[in-house]
């Protein structure tokens, strides 16, 4: 692994403890706060944010694994390397911002991150998935 996979990877790690904060902070509200689970928007997105800072996260140091096997210029490997994260970071504080009030019946403006993470999930997957079918080729 890189120098610049490795050093993402100890970010990444370094950030995880706070999705498993959320988890907890979303546990104390289903136990302890009534006005969550009488809104059922806000419960779903927030769990929705939950669930995808999770899984981006693992999903992002599985791409770090791959990313310098992959034949694709400096760049492209850095824009690998933090456009999944910064996913995991964007989709979360869209499901999460979008509904702050308690009382919130539509998602906010903030929804619209979501596109924006999605948008970087997708040029980072798809520029790594490119890299690794290029690095398999008959000219590897």
């Amino acid at each position: 692994m890189s120098p610049d996979s490795r050093r993402s990877a100890g970010i990444i790690f370094i950030v995880l403890p706070t999705v498993m904060y959320g988890g907890v902070s979303i546990l104390r509200l289903l136990i302890t706060d009534p006005a969550y689970m009488q809104n059922p928007l806000r419960q779903n997105l927030w769990r929705a944010g939950h669930a995808h800072a999770g899984t981006l996260l693992v999903l992002s140091l599985i791409a770090l694994r791959f990313v310098d096997e992959a034949r694709l210029s400096a760049g492209l490997k850095s824009l690998v390397r933090w456009s999944i994260p910064a996913a995991a970071i964007l989709m979360p504080a869209a499901f999460f911002l979008s509904v702050l009030r308690p009382d919130a019946r539509a998602p906010n403006g903030f929804i619209y991150l979501a596109y924006v993470g999605a948008t970087l999930l997708a040029a980072g997957v798809v520029t790594l998935g490119a890299g690794l079918v290029r690095a398999s080729g008959p000219n590897t």
